[in-house]
This record gives structure tokens, sequence and C-alpha cells, in this order.
């Protein structure tokens, strides 16, 4: 059992800004909700035997929006499918439920089946400043041109509460982001490329589960990682419960002093309607296992996360990205004399427990984003409150929905 703890980098945390997500929060299966499937022993994607995560997060300033100077509220995630030691590609596959966001590499993935960088997820005006510096990363670490600059790179809003358009994330970030990554436990909620991200109308960010499969349905692990940053909170369920419509307070809203007109209306307390906004957030999410998956097998592993976003109450609307990858640690063969490289393949018949446990494991990341989520006061005094656990405990206590 991994006991270690995967790295975040905080730059510059100055209160009143938020704290990052606490090293061991509150997650799903520790309020009691009902969860389907057994979770591997850190319930993350670092039980993924190889996978490690690294975070860097900049929380900076407050009040007025300044472009250029803050305040901000973001950051990079990194996530290597067998740690920085092996970078050997891994087979992959990739699915849009809707694609009003970015994720860079998707070509050659689509042609090629694999994967040769770590996945990065950053701000949406980042992704080109994140990929150069993957790309000068791997200039010394990745040898075979063949392979040579075509990482996967992907992208969530979070423009209301940053300064978006100051471009504050860097290639030192992004290295950072990647020499931090490490094993164990991994950092949720306002980290990495979560920092400044809104899910589901409360706060949202990082967050990860994983599935431990029987013996019978082959032993493999599956695990996910989240970028939370979509949907409404009208359509929020927890469990099947309908948290949305029970939990209504308190809602985004604007704190400064002086608001122009188009904000003044989402004042808080006065003033603030509540008004339902529209999807128009984003979420990505990466699948790792270890079962021996090709990359045909592995696109349709990666449909499966929509499922679980769906059960979060998610319908992937037109301003949403709802991007989704899938990559297996299992080996891609030595070629032999003749160039021919002995794979190895789960047999169709036996995949569905896959599929089952990237269903289970993308709903609780989901969760356990939104549980080890902070609230958050950003750009204008922009404020996005977390979901209240005592709250939410009452809730699906009410629905009968509460294992404690």
């Amino acid at each position: 059992m991994k006991t270690g703890l995967a790295s975040v980098a905080l730059l510059t945390l100055l209160s009143p800004a938020p704290s990052a997500a606490q090293v061991t929060p509150e997650r799903a299966r520790d309020i009691g909700i009902p969860l389907e499937g057994a979770a591997g022993p850190l319930d993350a994607i670092t039980d993924v035997p190889g996978v490690t995560v690294g975070h860097l997060t900049l929380v900076r300033g407050a009040g007025k929006l300044v472009v250029g100077k803050g305040p901000v509220r973001t950051g990079v995630t990194a996530v290597f499918p067998r740690g920085k030691r092996d970078l050997a590609p891994v087979f992959a596959g990739w699915f849009s439920l809707n694609g009003n966001g970015e994720m860079t590499g998707t070509a050659w993935i689509d042609d090629y089946g694999l994967l040769v960088y770590p996945i990065t997820i950053t701000n949406t005006n980042s992704v080109g400043t994140v990929r150069d510096a993957v790309i000068e990363w791997g200039r010394t670490r990745l040898a075979d041109a063949f392979n040579c600059c075509l990482p996967v790179v992907a992208e969530t809003w979070d423009g209301d509460l940053s300064d978006i358009y100051g471009f504050h994330v860097t290639k030192e970030h992004t290295f950072r982001a990647l020499e931090s990554a490490a094993p164990g436990l991994v950092p949720e909620g306002n980290v990495g490329g979560g920092t400044g991200m809104i899910c589901l109308g409360w706060k949202g960010g990082i967050g990860t589960a994983s599935r431990k499969l029987s013996d019978r349905a082959g032993g493999f692990t599956v695990g996910v990682l989240v970028q939370c940053n979509f949907g409404q909170r009208r359509l929020l369920r927890i469990a099947g419960v309908p948290v949305g419509q029970e939990i209504t307070e308190p809602i985004e809203c604007y704190e400064g002093p002086q608001l122009d007109s188009a904000r003044a209306a989402e004042r808080c307390p006065v003033g603030a309607t509540g008004a339902e906004k529209k999807d128009a957030g984003s979420i990505i999410a990466v699948v790792a296992t270890d079962a021996p998956l090709l990359p045909h097998q592995l696109r349709r592993v990666a449909r499966r996360a929509a499922l679980g976003i769906g059960r979060m109450g998610g319908i992937a609307g037109a301003g949403s990205g709802d991007l989704f990858i899938a990559f297996s640690t299992a080996s891609t063969g030595e070629p032999g004399e003749r160039g021919i490289r002995p794979v190895r393949m789960l047999g169709e018949e036996r995949i569905d427990p896959v599929y089952e446990a990237t269903v289970q494991a993308t709903e609780e990341a989901i969760i356990n984003a939104m549980l080890a989520a902070k609230t958050m006061r950003g750009a204008d005094g922009y404020m996005v409150p977390a979901l209240p656990h005592d709250r939410l405990k009452e809730v699906l206590r009410k629905y009968g929905r509460l294992k404690r």
C-alpha cells in the first residue's frame, strides 16, 4: 500500500484568499454516501500501480480585477501513467461528449493510440503555454523524434474567479507541477488546474477515486481523476438525491462594494437573485487502469466517464467542454527482430467490469472534488461557496441515503 502524498506546490497564498484543499478532507465515504463498488486503498487514481500526480497552485491577490495583475486563482495538474522514471508510451483512447473545450494531442491518439507525454490540465487560456512547456520538458527525456511534440493538455475555464486574460501560468509553473508528481494520496479541491473551478453551482476543482475489481473480474484497478467545472446546481444529484433542489443557499455572488450594472444584480446577499446560470463550464476526466486494453477498447472506456457525469446531473450543455482520456499502464510489448510486438488484450466478454468501475469512480471523483473544495473569493469579489457537508448529510438522511 502506498503511504506517500502526491505533491502540491502552492505559490503566493495570501489571506483572505482561501487555502489549498486539506491534506485529508472529508470525502464521500467519510460522509457516509452510499457508493457502489470496492475502492482501492487510497480511493484515488494513484491506486493504479505507477500512476503519479502533481499540482502547481497559484493563489494571489484579492479585490478588483486588474488584467495582468490579478486576482489569480489557477494552476496546473500533471498525471504520469507510469511515473517520471518510466516514460515509455502507453495505449490510450479519448472521447468528446461535448466539444466546447480543448484537449491537445488527440489527433495523434486517434491515429496511433499511444500516449507519450504526461497529461496536464490547466485553465483555458494557458493551454498553449503548458503545451510548450511539456514539449520543452520532454526534449531531453523523450528521445524518439517520431513521437515528438504532441502532448495531451486539457483545460477548463476559471475566468469567473481568476484573471484568466492575465496569462499567469508560466513554463516554470508547468515544470514544477511535472516535477512534483508523486504516488500516494492526491490533494483535491482548490488545487492545481482545479483551483478556480466551479462545479454544479458549488466550488469545484480536482477530485479522484478508484475501484478494485474482484479476482473473478481480473483483479484490475481503475482510477479516475477529474477537473470539475460543469453543470447547474438545480440538476445536482448525489446518490440519486436531488441535492441541488434541496440546498439552494448560499449562491454564487459578488461581494465587492463597487459593482458595474451587470454585476450589481448578483450582489450578495442583497440583490442576489439566485438565477440559474447556463451550463457553460467543462469537465476533464482522466481514466487509468492496469487492465491490458488496446486503444479501441480505451476509447470505449473513456466514453463511460460520461455516464458517471450523468449520474451527478451533467447534461453536457452547449457551452460545456466534456473531454475524457483513458490509458492502460499494461505493457505495449517489445518489438521482435521483424518489428512485431506481442501485446495482451482483455477479451471483450470480460470488459464490462472495467466499464462499470469507470462509471462508479467518475461519479465519486466529482463528489470528492466538491467535498474537498473550500469557499473561494476571487476577481471583483466573486464568491463561490463550498458545498456544506452538514447540510448535505441532512438531505441524504431525509431521503434515506446516508449510511450513518
